[in-house]
């Protein structure tokens, strides 16, 4: 099946929800950055936040993801864009990332934090950033503090540390950084970004698969969770979250 997944979100514009507009507000709350910032992309996929971070900022990033088949969208992507000299692709688990591979002056982990969990990737990246250097994440969140059964338990069994806001932001205080910012993706970003085209892949892949049960289970499970989120997005999202490193006291 991890055949399938890849074979359905190598072609997706995003592999998360996300969109220009919402990587453009997160980043121009980093009002701190030098001219040419020092860039780390945790969790590139196949760069669709990558591309939008190299148009605006004119320094070096570095975009880091475990897939090659998304490292290698992304390469194709960065060309044809004309970034080839300032994006610098890197195989590996984020879990592995140390400060080997330098300070940075911002630490970008649109879509790929979750990985980790939220305060345990709060802290190990914090060592990564230069003194007041900048990380902003989105982060599945709950919208409000009454949720309903059918939501809460679909994401509680595959993300145990969905919380609300205000507790996301304590975990941030608590990690070692000043709070900047955070908004809420629009649905559309959702929608049009990532559910969308996940949609058209599994409808396009569908046939190929038909004698297949296992396929046709992942497919299923898909489509149950743009299911779920048409009828619960007021329930639950991402949120973006910009935060500044704090100085030791």
């Amino acid at each position: 099946m991890s055949e399938l997944f890849m074979e359905i979100f190598k072609e997706l514009p995003r592999q998360g929800p996300g969109d220009t507009a919402s990587t453009t507000s997160a980043l121009s709350m980093c009002t701190a950055l030098p001219d040419r910032p020092s860039i780390l992309d945790i969790g590139c996929g196949s760069g669709a936040q990558t591309l939008v971070l190299a148009e605006i900022c004119k320094g070096m990033i570095t975009a880091v993801d475990s897939s090659p088949v998304l490292l290698q969208r992304l390469v194709e992507r960065v060309h044809t864009a004309g970034f080839g000299d300032r994006i610098k692709p890197l195989e590996l688990n984020m879990e592995n990332i140390d400060s080997k591979l330098g300070v940075f002056d911002l630490i970008w982990a649109e879509g790929s934090i979750y990985n980790m969990g939220f305060a345990k990737g709060l802290q190990h990246f914090r060592p990564l950033l230069k003194n007041q250097g900048y990380l902003a994440a989105t982060e599945i969140s709950w919208l409000k503090a009454a949720v309903p059964d059918e939501p809460r338990e679909f994401w509680t069994s595959n993300y145990a540390e969905i919380a609300t806001i205000p507790e996301k932001l304590r975990v941030v205080e608590e990690s070692g950084y000043n709070h900047v910012g955070h908004f809420v993706l629009p649905e559309s970003a959702w929608r049009k970004g990532y559910y969308e085209p996940m949609q058209n892949r599994v409808d396009a892949l569908r046939p190929t698969y038909r004698a297949d049960p296992a396929a046709q289970d992942l497919m299923h499970a898909l489509e149950a969770e743009i299911d779920l989120y048409r009828r619960y997005s007021d329930c639950y999202g991402y949120v973006f979250y910009v935060m500044q490193k704090r100085r030791p006291s």
